[in-house]
C-alpha cells in the first residue's frame, strides 16, 4: 500500500522504521512537525521522524498546520491508500480522514477504551495497571474514538518508568502496526466499536500534577514517580527546600509519627506517608544542583 506517515517523536519514530523495513509497503511522504529550536545553541533541529525521513530519502512536510489548504493540496497529490498517524500533534480534520481509500489509522499507546488523550503511559503507571499495549484504531473525528482494529498488550514491571515503558511500546506499536496494515490490505480487517462507557482519559499534564503529597500511601507516590520520570517529574519539600524526585521505594516499616517526618536514618532518607508507611527517597536533585543518591545527599546535611 502507498502510505502517508504523521508523526514526531522517537515514539513515532519506531513505528516509521517498521514500516520502512517491510516490502509490502511504500510511505511516499511523511508529515512531522516544523523543526523546533533545541539546546543551548538555539539551532533548529528536525523531529526524529523528520530526521528518519529524509535520511531514508523521502518527500517530507512540515506544515504549521495540516488543515491549512497548501498543506492539503500537496497530500492529496500523493493518492495515497492510508495515511498512519502516531504521536502526531495536530489534529487531522474530516478532509484528511477520508482523503485515502482506506481512511487514517492511529498508532496509540494503551489499551483502548482506557486512556484516551495525551498522556496514557504516564497515567497507566501513575494509576498502578498491571498491563497495558497498543491499539491500532480507525481515525474518527473524536479523541482516540475511533473503532479498534488490532490491540497487544505488555505488562507494566514493577520497576518501569515513564521513559523504559515507552520505549517497550515503542517497539510494540511498530509490530503492531504492519499486523494492523497486513489486514487491511488483506480486507480482513474487523472494526471493533469501542465501548465508551469503559473509557477514561489521560490528560495534558503540568509540572503542578507532579508535586508529591507525603498523605498519600508510599505505593501510589512510588507509582507517580515512576509514571512521572522522566517528564514532567516530581517534586517535593524536604528541610523547607524543593528537590526533584528521581528514585523513590515503598518499605515495609510503619510508622506512628505525623505525615512528613523525616527518620534519622544513616545513609537513607525516610519519610512517613500516609496510611502510616514509610517511603525510601533513594535519588533527588536540588534546584540548579546535581543529581544525587540519598547518602550523597546526606553526606552534606548532617
Amino acid at each position: 500500500m502507498k502510505i502517508i506517515f504523521f508523526g514526531a517523536p522517537d515514539f513515532a519514530a519506531a513505528s516509521l522504521r517498521s514500516l520502512l523495513s517491510s516490502d509490502k509497503h511504500t510511505v511516499c511522504a511523511v508529515v512531522s512537525q516544523p523543526d523546533r529550536p533545541k539546546g543551548r545553541s538555539g539551532k533548529p533541529v528536525p523531529t526524529p521522524v523528520s530526521q528518519m525521513a529524509e535520511d531514508a530519502g523521502i518527500i517530507t512536510l512540515k506544515p504549521d498546520n495540516v488543515k491549512d489548504a497548501e498543506p492539503i493540496a500537496l497530500l492529496r497529490q500523493f493518492n495515497a491508500d492510508i495515511f498512519v498517524v502516531a504521536a502526531y500533534g495536530q489534529f487531522l480534520n474530516k478532509t484528511l480522514l477520508t482523503m485515502p481509500r482506506f481512511g487514517a489509522v492511529n498508532v496509540h499507546a494503551s489499551l483502548l477504551p482506557k486512556y484516551r488523550g495525551a498522556s496514557p503511559v504516564q497515567m497507566a503507571i501513575v494509576n498502578g495497571e498491571e498491563k497495558t499495549g497498543i491499539t491500532i484504531m480507525q481515525m474518527d473525528k473524536g479523541m482516540d474514538t475511533g473503532d479498534i482494529l488490532h490491540a497487544e498488550e505488555i505488562p507494566i514491571a514493577g520497576d518501569d518508568t515513564y521513559h523504559t515503558l515507552l520505549d517497550k511500546l515503542a517497539v510494540l506499536g511498530g509490530k503492531a502496526l504492519l499486523n494492523a496494515i497486513d489486514k487491511i490490505n488483506r480486507g480482513i480487517a474487523i472494526p471493533h466499536p469501542q465501548d465508551n462507557a469503559a473509557a477514561t482519559y489521560a490528560p495534558l499534564l503540568t509540572k503542578d500534577m507532579g508535586v508529591i503529597d507525603f498523605n498519600a500511601p508510599p505505593y501510589k507516590i512510588y507509582s507517580l514517580v515512576r509514571g512521572f520520570n522522566p517528564w514532567p517529574g516530581t517534586t517535593a519539600e524536604i528541610y523547607g527546600e524543593t528537590f526533584k524526585i528521581w528514585h523513590v521505594q515503598p518499605t515495609d516499616l510503619i510508622h506512628g509519627e505525623q505525615v512528613g517526618t523525616i527518620i534519622p536514618c544513616d545513609n537513607k532518607l525516610q519519610i512517613c506517608c500516609g496510611n502510616n508507611g514509610v517511603l525510601d527517597i533513594l535519588e533527588l536533585q536540588a534546584h540548579g544542583g546535581k543529581r544525587l543518591t540519598a547518602a550523597e545527599f546526606l553526606r552534606g546535611r548532617r
